[in-house]
């Protein structure tokens, strides 16, 4: 029970990335970007990292005040990062579930036939690559590396900084 305490918070904060994921796909699908807009689809979608990188602000800032005092080592932080990236990760297949099948299911179908209308991708490539099990599959693989570089940055900022030595 204390283990699972310990991480009540890095708990929470992955619950919450998961569901600015989720409300961020809805933005997208009521902007058009699934359909009548898809050709933007590929620039809007990256904006999402403004929202993922402000939630590992707020986690790390609220593990450091609630969970360590006011005093988070780098590391404390670089760990706390690291186990709401886990928690982010193992949830993407059911995340990704829940965008195909019950925000977006016309975003497969309309950016398979967007990539073959403009000569981007053949049919059969366009099929290989725009379907649920090769996004879940990058979703697994995608999420831990962008977890883990956002959380080594935001830890630098939100760590405690040590005061200079009264000699300096």
């Amino acid at each position: 029970m204390e283990r699972m305490k310990s991480i009540g918070t890095e708990i929470k904060w992955g619950i919450i990335f998961v569901v600015m994921t989720l409300l961020w796909m809805v933005m997208e699908k009521l902007g058009g970007f699934y359909s009548a807009l898809i050709q933007y689809h590929p620039i809007v979608t990256n904006f999402i990292a403004i929202p993922a990188i402000l939630v590992f602000v707020l986690a790390l800032r609220d593990k450091k005040i609630k969970d360590y005092n006011g005093q988070m080592t780098y590391k404390q932080g670089f760990i706390c990062g690291a186990i709401i990236t886990a928690i982010v990760t193992v949830i993407s297949p059911l995340t990704q579930l829940i965008v195909s099948s019950v925000i977006a299911p016309e975003y497969f179908p309309n950016i398979i036939a967007y990539s073959v209308q403009t000569g981007k991708m053949t049919l059969q490539e366009a099929n290989d690559y725009f379907n649920l099990t090769n996004y879940i599959v990058q979703g697994l693989f995608g999420a831990p590396v962008m977890g883990i570089i956002t959380t080594a940055i935001v830890a630098i900022f939100i760590r405690t900084k040590t005061p200079p030595l009264e000699n300096e």
